[in-house]
């Protein structure tokens, strides 16, 4: 198993988890600098950008699933295949510090934000929150966690994983009752950069899940 990078680990007990999946291809390394930030933002957090567990079929870097002759007809079940493996690193990152799925947010670009979109329809919460830059369901979502808040960045130029799946995966959460942000850039290609960092720290710290509304709301004193 290739060796994930650990951005910030407190000196004490961790409040928060953070965990950051790569892009087919690439390495933990290039998840860095936005850990780096999300460590700056959260400092009571652990920040870890998480390896792929296979060699890339690209020739370089890492990968959850390979992509050579990939379909529309085949994606889903190599995402299906390499799941359990996702969900036991995510595990055992939360059990490593101790914290809940309730505490702890997976922020995926490109396939890495395909595996932590997919793990979104698995029965169990795996998080509160999910971050999916530049991603997509291998298939439009059946279900909208009902712990989980879904916040979705893409660029409207991206020319690998066209920004419509985004638009259309958040449309059908919304119908199923879903948390959810989408945020559609323009001019922005396949990537990560200070805009798009700046949005999702926007996303992090700014919106109130859904269902601590609702919890407000069930919670408030009747109306005289």
């Amino acid at each position: 198993m290739p060796a994930s990078l650990t951005v910030q680990m407190p000196a004490s007990a961790p409040r928060q988890l953070f965990l950051l999946f790569h892009g087919v291809g690439s390495t933990p390394h290039n998840l860095v600098p936005l850990g780096q930030r999300l460590a700056l933002e959260f400092p009571q957090a652990a920040v870890v950008c998480v390896a792929g567990p296979d060699a890339s079929d690209l020739g370089a870097g890492f990968q959850w699933f390979s992509v050579q002759g990939i379909s529309e007809d085949n994606r889903a079940q190599r995402i299906a295949d390499s799941m359990p493996r996702f969900v036991a690193t995510v595990r055992g990152w939360q059990q490593r510090t101790g914290l809940t799925d309730a505490e702890t947010a997976l922020v995926g670009f490109s396939q890495g934000a395909i595996m932590a979109l997919e793990a979104t329809q698995l029965e169990a919460s795996l998080a509160g929150r999910v971050v999916a830059l530049s991603g997509r369901f291998a298939q439009l979502p059946e279900r909208a966690p009902a712990t989980t808040t879904l916040h979705f960045i893409h660029g409207k130029n991206d020319e690998v994983v066209a920004y419509s799946h985004t638009v259309a995966a958040a449309e059908r959460l919304v119908r199923l009752g879903g948390d959810v942000t989408a945020d559609v850039i323009p001019f922005l290609g396949h990537t990560v950069n200070e805009e798009v960092v700046e949005l999702l720290v926007e996303r992090l710290k700014g919106h109130i899940p859904k269902r601590i509304w609702e919890q407000a709301g069930q919670s408030a004193p009747p109306q005289s």
